[in-house]
């Protein structure tokens, strides 16, 4: 199979690479993730500007008409700079959900809007109980003539912070786990009833806690079919998989350049570290997990348009791949540099904790192993 990039994709690759050296230096994405905001406006003006946040969008809604290999290409370079701007959630997440599911006058309506960088996005669909199990809801939207009332609390919105829309899932019908009764709201996030408590992740993200309190929700805000959303939902969190994969690559690609050439540099008992065996043979295991993990996540991308048995497949392979490489490459990344790997002064330590925080997001790997056997029995049983 042929995975070259056409001159197309080789520039987009190009110019958001130059973008991100300009603007994620190390120091300064330091003092961003520790200042009050956590992230900057002009830098999501300037991706948009840059076309990025249009880049999956199509043309005749203000964007690019690229698809998820742009996405992928967007994705792992912005792993290797550790951006902080919620992009996943907005360019890729709500924008796939209304792509997918969107009636012509919501795609009109936000799909514009996001490729301007004019409306900033969460996705609010985990709970405290839910435990990767998308179905298992206790958020409910109950109808009251037109509208929906929403009540319930969603945990660990990321970019909510920021967010001018929260898209969320509810239960409009049927018990706490059934896969019918599903529905998809965006909310828009001043809406009377919603209460954040925003904080600081691990990894230099910001994330809520999102109480939901009586809100009135007109039916205009359904993304897709009522009672019906959970394919949809299934679809862009596999697609959101592919997307983390690629981010993880490219934090991966980093920490493997940057331990062999601590280890190239860093002597003891007069010759470099790099020269001992060992070492060698650890920092080639840290190479062949990278090139698997960049193999899986070029089949997850090209998946995502085959059958939704399929993409499922090849989403939860992916994240399992993804999440056992990047806690060995994290992990002998550390180690290799000694005890200065675990200072915030070094970037080494930020990136093994993205890439731990991935491994949690949709689903860990043993949830995404167990998820990748039923749909392997369920494809023998057929």
């Amino acid at each position: 199979m042929d995975f070259s990039f056409t001159e197309e994709q080789t520039l987009l690759r190009d110019t958001v690479r130059k973008f991100v050296q300009k603007a994620y230096a190390f120091d300064t994405r330091s003092k961003v993730i520790r200042s009050d905001a956590g992230w900057r406006k002009e830098v999501w003006k300037e991706m948009a500007d840059l076309g990025l946040m249009g880049a999956a969008i199509p043309e005749d809604n203000g964007g690019l008409g690229g698809g998820p290999v742009e996405t992928m290409i967007i994705m792992e370079e912005f792993g290797r700079a550790l951006v902080v701007e919620p992009y996943l959630q907005t360019a890729v997440i709500n924008a796939n959900a209304i792509r997918h599911g969107g009636t012509a006058q919501q795609k009109e309506q936000w799909l514009p809007a996001i490729a301007a960088g004019e409306a900033i996005c969460a996705f609010a669909y985990a709970e405290p109980q839910g435990r990767y199990n998308l179905a298992d809801l206790t958020t409910t939207a109950k109808k009251s003539g037109r509208d929906f009332v929403l009540s319930g609390h969603k945990a660990v919105v990321l970019g909510a912070p920021y967010a001018d829309y929260i898209l969320v899932t509810a239960r409009t019908s049927g018990g706490q786990r059934d896969a019918k009764g599903v529905t998809l709201l965006a909310v828009p996030k001043n809406s009377k009833g919603i209460t954040t408590r925003d904080y600081p992740t691990v990894d230099g993200l910001r994330a809520s806690e999102v109480m939901f309190e009586n809100v009135t929700v007109s039916p205009d805000f359904v993304i897709g079919e009522v009672d019906n959303a959970l394919p949809l939902v299934e679809r862009i969190t596999d697609e959101a998989i592919a997307a983390l994969s690629a981010e993880a690559i490219g934090a991966m690609k980093v920490l493997n350049d940057a331990t062999v050439e601590y280890c190239k540099t860093r002597k003891q008992f007069g010759v470099p570290i790099g020269k001992f065996q060992v070492l060698q043979h650890r920092m080639v295991d840290m190479f062949m997990n990278y090139e698997q993990s960049v193999s899986i996540t070029y089949m997850v991308t090209l998946k995502l348009n085959e059958s939704a048995h399929e993409r499922a497949k090849a989403a939860s392979a992916a994240k399992v791949q993804i999440g056992k490489a990047g806690r060995f490459i994290g992990q002998q990344a550390v180690q290799l540099h000694g005890g200065m790997g675990m200072t915030d002064e070094l970037n080494v330590g930020h990136y093994f904790k993205r890439l731990t925080m991935i491994d949690t997001q949709f689903g860990n790997v043993d949830h995404h192993l167990k998820r990748y056997a039923a749909l392997t029995d369920d494809k023998a049983a057929a």
